[in-house]
């Protein structure tokens, strides 16, 4: 065989293994949109069908008829923007000081937040609560937002730490020298190089607020409620609505999908951010 035809059949493997690695991620989500495409009867269907036998839309109008759902998707979405935007205005500034101005006691922040994020989120749960308790902000999407910030700002931190290690300080020192001060340094030189590593922290920032389950639990009851909740309580006389819940979940992920799509371009610069040195 030639060395033409060795990269050939090395190259289709290749793409074999990462079509069946796609299709093993997606098939969860393919079996949970055609549940949620089966009429109730087939959904309970001994044994269980992949594809529906009849392809309908009434679990989708099911959900979407309830006040309940709706209120809930609008306070997802409104906890992580917040948290999102909140997260971003706090790990950035702090994650380019920490970086570029280098001392010991960045050293320190750096480490204290890396420790954070190995702390069990369960086990802030309780001093959570008897904080917004104490604040008045129990069942509040502002007693949410504080909550899902407190542990998005350690991972927006440390992955725009990475994304800053990649930032020459020259470009900084040049700008100075050409007269800007070291805010201006930054708003105008740093942060437009910066849009794939920001754009990236902002999905995980986003993903991590709008996937959140445990403190939602715990510290909304009825007017603050977010939609992981409201799915989870999905119940009829038989046990659980198969059928309703998996169309709010199939709806409950296209946000994150679209916001995906919407900074494809920055994330795939962010994943290849720093990989040329020049």
């Amino acid at each position: 065989m030639t060395d033409v035809g060795q990269r050939d059949v090395g190259k289709a493997l290749i793409n074999a293994f990462a079509l069946l690695l796609v299709l093993s991620y997606a098939l969860p989500y393919v079996y949970l949109l055609m549940t949620a495409l089966k009429p109730a009867a087939d959904v309970q269907q001994i044994p269980p069908r992949f594809f529906p036998h009849t392809v309908t839309l009434e679990n989708f109008r099911e959900v979407l008829s309830t006040a309940t759902l709706p209120k809930a998707f609008v306070n997802s979405l409104v906890v992580a923007v917040l948290t999102t935007v909140l997260s971003l205005a706090l790990a950035v500034p702090a994650a380019y000081v920490a970086t570029q101005y280098r001392r010991p006691i960045t050293v320190v922040f750096l480490l204290f937040a890396l420790i954070t994020r190995m702390v069990p989120a369960v086990s802030l749960g309780v001093p959570l609560f008897q904080l917004l308790k104490s604040l008045g902000l129990l069942d509040t999407k502002a007693g949410l937002v504080v909550a899902h910030t407190s542990t998005a700002v350690p991972l927006a931190l440390l992955l725009m730490a990475a994304f800053f290690e990649g930032i020459p300080k020259e470009l900084a020192q040049a700008a100075r020298m050409d007269g800007c001060t070291r805010f201006q340094a930054f708003t105008k030189i740093i942060l437009p190089i910066m849009k794939p590593g920001i754009a990236i922290t902002a999905l995980f920032s986003f993903i991590a607020s709008w996937n959140e389950f445990l403190y939602a639990l715990l510290l909304t009851s009825e007017h603050s409620k977010t939609a992981p909740i409201v799915i989870a309580e999905y119940n009829s006389v038989y046990g659980l609505a198969w059928g309703p819940m998996t169309a709010a979940a199939v709806l409950y992920s296209l946000p994150v999908i679209i916001v995906t799509l919407v900074l494809q371009k920055q994330i795939i610069g962010g994943l290849t951010f720093g990989a040329v040195k020049g």
